[in-house]
């Protein structure tokens, strides 16, 4: 621990899990855990399950899990220290000059290092553009009708005439060569050495949701290639988790957020009162960026360019917003390119009501889809209708997918009983109409001898910690060393001396990890799914299964240690005498 064990304790329980969370994820209360659509991969069905009697969480879709310390982690990118420092913050509380490991300083160093030289380079910019020089930039931005204030709230600059203005600042406030390289804001040159790749560019500073500057874009003055040029991915600076404009967007009070291309596009917008616009980083829209929208809402308005491009990229979109549970809905630009024009010409009125008139996405993508087709041509027209079956396919929901059935065959003439068996046909194929298989009864543990003795071993730790009444049960039979997994062995360790106090909490428990990935199997330990079972008799007999099987499992283990672990030998021996007690013991749940 980098941190005194009784600190960290209190820096957990100050943090409520489900106040933490419901920070980033939208929950919602379903008996005694609180549902959500997990943050950490995509899904349209909330598997995220946050537990706040056992203050943490688990995701049944992807395994994620952990406490709230993990979460923050996982989330925030952070270590274990680095959240603790975070979540102390947010409570209130007070922690110690931190000891640091060597590795530790250098990261957290780094990182702090990084974001101070983007500040730094943010402010010459800013000042660049109010010199002599940048009036080739500021008469750019006032050319395209922004106004001082909107120029001030994005921080909007301009890089110099030269890459070595900006290096030569750098230096004189400190920042070393290879700080101001790894932060992407320039490089070396044989001939000039390092300079900033950044020169006769206007300059959109990025920043994170919390206001830092993370990196930038930069807009060619001029007929230079390339006409856009972003900063390079950093440890601060992940294109794929970060939208621009969200650190504004993200408290708008819209109830949705407006997905644009472009950092003018944002801009304009945002001086329009649209202040729930975004844009992507350079890069095509992404399952993360996705992810990071569902923090704050969960609808979305594309007002992509009205090009062939604009069209594919919405499509793309579409489908990945669609993955992330996200409602999408297509603004039309036409007859202007995109957002900023639009605002120009037909001004915020205007853009309003083609907001209201919003296109349904799946409509959107039938209607692109139509115009492959000659729908005057039989062949064609059924070619037409077989690919708007398999897009219906892509509901789960039965409901859903019988909605937009009767919809699109009204809308697109086609018999909907017809339309109804292609779709049938396709999901068969496809295997969406394939029955779910059930368990038939019992506990049923893979074959694979490790995997079928670890599950077990999950299984009990699971029971326990939900009815910790039935420890006292055991404990003649199952000891500490009956865990053959390492890391088991340590949550058992001290789930076991906490309940010999009469007292024991799981979160805690986790905080004993301090690497996230152990963390999250230290979790799993607490969230396995139990057998369902209605009478006393079957869950009787379900917890004796598992407490023979984690036996078994383990007189298995020292058996095979025979040769290699003198020692083994007094186990196998008591191992073997528990294996005959329990198979003919009673174990009562009352």
């Amino acid at each position: 621990m980098y941190y005194p064990e009784e600190l960290v304790e209190e820096v957990r329980t100050k943090n409520d899990i489900v106040d933490v969370v419901s920070g980033y994820v939208r929950l919602q209360k379903k008996g005694a855990n609180h549902w959500g659509c997990c943050p950490f991969h995509n899904e349209k069905t909330p598997s995220f399950s946050v537990n706040g009697a056992k203050q943490m969480y688990h995701c049944f879709g992807c395994g994620a899990g952990g406490n709230v310390f993990t979460f923050v982690m996982n989330y925030e990118n952070y270590n274990f220290p680095e959240a603790i420092k975070h979540l102390a913050e947010r409570a209130g509380v007070n922690l110690p000059e931190l000891e640091y490991t060597e590795e530790m300083k250098v990261r957290e160093n780094k990182r702090s290092r990084m974001l101070e030289v983007n500040k730094e380079a943010a402010k010459y910019f800013y000042y660049q553009l109010r010199t002599p020089a940048g009036e080739v930039g500021y008469q750019y931005l006032r050319k395209r009708e922004l106004s001082e204030e909107t120029i001030k709230k994005f921080g909007l600059g301009y890089s110099g005439k030269s890459g070595a203005g900006l290096v030569q600042y750098l230096k004189q406030k400190g920042f070393e060569d290879t700080l101001i390289k790894e932060a992407g804001l320039a490089n070396y040159s044989e001939r000039s050495g390092l300079v900033s790749q950044f020169w006769n560019r206007v300059m959109y500073p990025i920043f994170d949701t919390h206001g830092k500057v993370i990196g930038f874009g930069g807009r060619v003055m001029g007929d230079g290639e390339p006409k856009y040029l972003n900063s390079p991915e950093t440890l601060v600076f992940d294109k794929r988790r970060n939208l621009y404009g969200l650190n504004f967007a993200r408290t708008s009070k819209s109830g949705n957020i407006i997905l644009c291309e472009g950092y003018m596009d944002v801009i304009a917008m945002h001086q329009a009162g649209f202040n729930q616009a975004v844009a992507s980083l350079g890069t095509a829209f992404t399952s993360e960026q996705a992810n990071l929208l569902r923090r704050y809402t969960d609808n979305v308005l594309l007002a992509y360019d009205s090009d062939g491009a604009g069209t594919k990229a919405a499509l793309r979109a579409i489908g990945i917003l669609r993955d992330a549970g996200l409602t999408g809905k297509v603004i039309n630009m036409y007859p202007h390119k995109d957002p900023d024009e639009f605002m120009k010409s037909e001004g915020k009125e205007a853009f309003q009501e083609r907001i209201n008139q919003a296109e349904n996405s799946f409509f959107f993508e039938i209607r692109v889809l139509a115009k492959e087709y000659d729908l005057k041509d039989p062949e064609a027209k059924t070619n037409f209708h077989r690919e708007i079956a398999k897009k219906l396919c892509g509901f789960s929901e039965e409901l859903e997918r019988e909605n937009y059935l009767e919809a699109i065959a009204e809308r697109y003439h086609i018999g909907f009983d017809n339309l109804r068996k292609l779709v049938n046909t396709y999901a068969q194929q496809t295997g969406l109409a394939k029955p779910v298989e059930r368990p038939k009864s019992g506990v049923q543990l893979k074959n694979a001898p490790e995997e079928k003795g670890k599950k077990a071993q999950r299984l009990l730790i699971t029971w326990i910690t939900d009815e910790p009444q039935v420890y006292t049960k055991i404990k003649s039979y199952i000891t500490q060393e009956d865990f053959t997994d390492e890391l088991y062995r340590k949550v058992v360790d001290r789930l076991f001396a906490d309940l010999e106090q009469g007292t024991y909490n799981p979160a805690a428990i986790i905080s004993m990890f301090t690497d996230e990935e152990e963390q999250r199997v230290a979790s799993s330990l607490f969230n396995t799914n139990l057998p369902e079972l209605t009478t006393r008799q079957e869950k009787e007999k379900a917890f004796h299964d598992i407490v023979y099987a984690v036996k078994k499992n383990s007189y298995e283990y020292f058996t095979t240690q025979l040769g290699a672990d003198v020692t083994a030998l007094n186990k196998v021996i008591a191992g073997k005498k528990a294996l005959e007690e329990l198979a003919k013991t009673h174990i009562s749940l009352d």
